[in-house]
């Protein structure tokens, strides 16, 4: 992360670089995307119809609206990246809830010793996803070496 400025536009290449920390952009764009609304629609973003917040979004991606402090677009790119982490990482990390993330793609979670047949089987893997917090705290027991015991789901032949 290079803050060190001068704060010129980058290359994808080159990585965050802005002269606010992640939180900073957040409380920043936000207070001015509100100025932003309440100016527009006379209320903040959160008080504004579904339709009219996702018209703003669109606006925001598109660099459409002006804000004082950094570009709209920068800011919707960190959200929606942050938004994608926070929907498929560990649910240790606070979001992810119910692993939903994980359930919608398929995907097991913490390796477990029945992985190694996928090393030379072209089978699926279907199994209720595993978490560090499981793990952390019980919910699914784990074998000598730490390894959780996947649930595997039994689909049909059409899934």
């Amino acid at each position: 992360m290079y803050r060190g400025g001068p704060w010129q536009e980058g290359t994808p290449q080159q990585g965050y670089q802005s002269r606010f920390t992640p939180q900073e952009v957040y409380r920043v764009a936000i207070r001015e995307i509100d100025q932003h609304c309440k100016a527009a629609f006379g209320r903040p973003f959160a008080q504004l119809s579904r339709d009219s917040q996702l018209s703003l979004l669109e606006q925001l991606e598109k660099d459409a609206i002006a804000l004082p402090s950094l570009s709209s677009k920068f800011f919707f790119e960190l959200l929606l990246r942050n938004t994608d982490e926070g929907y498929f990482a560990d649910p240790l990390y606070g979001g992810n809830r119910d692993k939903v993330g994980w359930r919608l793609l398929g995907f097991p979670g913490l390796p477990s010793r029945e992985y190694r047949h996928l090393v030379t089987s072209d089978e699926p893997y279907h199994a209720e996803p595993v978490s560090v917090l499981d793990v952390q705290t019980g919910r699914v027991p784990v074998d000598a070496e730490g390894f959780p015991k996947h649930v595997i789901i039994k689909r049909d032949r059409q899934n």
